[in-house]
């Protein structure tokens, strides 16, 4: 040992433990979640502010911060990455993903939020006190004084290339998506830089809840006595909840009689019921049920015209979902659980057949704004097998004379004009039906006979629906 003496520490502030705010301990665990385990925001959270309101911790102004910190974040990942990484001095790959995260609730409090500026520093840097230590805060609290020398606007300039010099890159930073989405979105709905622009607006705006009151169980004036309820758009089952809410605490969403379910998925249901057939309309098929929404609707519409629903899912855990959408039914159906590209149903059987296929979830990036940063260019690959089969099984499912709907949520051409034009070829004996006309009183329905909703013009999912006749 030395035998120098130790030198007395020197007088300062005694130590203050960090202060936690249960509202942005929430966020950060939701976004931790997110990130560790590949969950969703809209699976996540809800339970999370359960327990806090059971808990005393929570009241509704706050689960409403604790909601827009979370989806506002995550939406605008990329657009507060792109500023982040402009105030630090290593690549963010280098930055631990937990700090990663309470920078992002940083950045969404000074630049998407009215929160000022001292309250948005201080509560971050609070909040990584408690979850990251005192070390890394200081880091914290560099970082977000820097961001907070600019708003977003200025930001932007800073960080975003110019358009004129590379659109895409402008607009996937802008608009904070990533640039290989953008391009597929912007080739999928054609047009010049406004239309993208309002697409890409629109995917980062908080969506309506939307309700479907199922035929002959509800009625769209029951739902409409709700607070802040308003009647659908374009569908006549369709109840849109305003200022969002908890849909669970309405009766005949509780009891099953209605459900949460988009305008645009109704609608796609919709078509397939109203397509004209040729012959009987006694057997429908939902080849690809989970987690039982459009199945739900097809066998309420069903029952009213004597039909019966069969509702395939390949997953079990997913059939049981269907089989409690589909619980109460009046008419008859049935729930199995399997694969539907290797049916155990006879080919021939069904008059009506819907395959909502599984598909990059590009039409849904409102609801789910996560997925956005998950996917990749490589998965279109992954899912294009699996689409393809699923239509060929319905084609082969349906009756000559009997008509199959293909439903994607992506507006991905890959995933939807690509899969039904090759499923044509290996088909000569099917035609494409013009769905634009089951759609009625839905504007900008396209030059058809494939319908492509979008979240900018008709306020839904960006659904695709192709109606495929079979001729012989």
């Amino acid at each position: 040992m030395s035998d120098q003496p130790r030198r007395p520490r020197k007088p300062g502030k005694p130590y203050r433990r960090p202060e936690k705010d249960p509202v942005r301990l929430l966020a950060f665990e939701a976004l931790r979640a997110v990130d560790e385990r590949d969950a969703y925001a809209n699976l996540v959270l809800p339970p999370l502010l359960r327990t806090a309101r059971e808990g005393g911790d929570f009241d509704a102004r706050d689960a409403a911060l604790a909601t827009e910190l979370v989806y506002g974040t995550l939406r605008r990942q990329g657009t507060y990455d792109a500023v982040v990484a402009a105030c630090v001095d290593r690549p963010l790959r280098e930055v631990d993903p937990p700090v990663l995260d309470v920078l992002g609730l940083g950045a969404h409090q000074l630049l998407g939020t009215r929160i000022p500026t001292h309250a948005a520093v201080s509560a971050s840097v609070e909040l990584a006190r408690v979850v990251l230590g005192d070390g890394r805060a200081k880091f914290v609290n560099a970082v977000l004084r820097k961001v907070a020398q600019h708003d977003l606007d200025g930001w932007l300039e800073r960080v975003a290339p110019p358009y004129d010099e590379d659109p895409e890159d402008h607009l996937a930073v802008v608009h904070s998506h990533p640039r290989w989405v953008v391009s597929a979105l912007w080739d999928s709905l054609g047009g010049g830089r406004a239309g993208i622009e309002e697409l890409l607006r629109a995917d980062n705006e908080r969506p309506e809840v939307t309700l479907v009151a199922r035929p002959g169980r509800a009625t769209t004036g029951e739902l409409l006595d709700e607070e802040a309820a308003l009647p659908g758009r374009w569908s006549p089952y369709a109840v849109r909840l305003s200022e969002g809410g908890e849909p669970g605490v309405i009766p005949a969403v509780a009891d099953g009689r209605a459900g949460v379910q988009d305008e645009g998925s109704q609608l796609v249901a919709l078509a397939l019921a109203n397509a004209p057939l040729d012959g009987p309309d006694r057997l429908w098929l939902d080849g690809c049920a989970g987690p039982g929404g459009k199945a739900a609707l097809l066998a309420a519409l069903a029952a009213e015209r004597g039909a019966a629903l069969l509702a395939s899912e390949k997953q079990p855990h997913r059939a049981k979902l269907v089989a409690k959408a589909l619980a109460g039914n009046p008419g008859p159906y049935q729930v199995v659980a399997a694969d539907g590209t290797r049916p155990p149903w006879r080919a021939g059987t069904f008059d009506r057949v819907l395959v909502d296929v599984p598909c990059t979830g590009l039409g849904a990036l409102r609801r789910r704004p996560e997925a956005r940063w998950r996917r990749r260019p490589g998965d279109l690959e992954g899912f294009a097998p699996l689409q393809r089969g699923l239509l060929r099984t319905a084609l082969e499912s349906v009756r000559v004379g009997g008509v199959v709907g293909y439903a994607t949520c992506s507006p991905h051409l890959a995933e939807t004009r690509a899969v039904v034009a090759d499923l044509l070829k290996q088909f000569p004996d099917v035609e494409l039906l013009d769905a634009r006309p089951l759609l009625p009183g839905v504007p900008e329905l396209g030059e058809g006979p494939d319908v492509q909703l979008w979240p900018h013009v008709h306020g839904t999912d960006a659904m695709y629906l192709a109606l495929i006749r079979r001729t012989g």
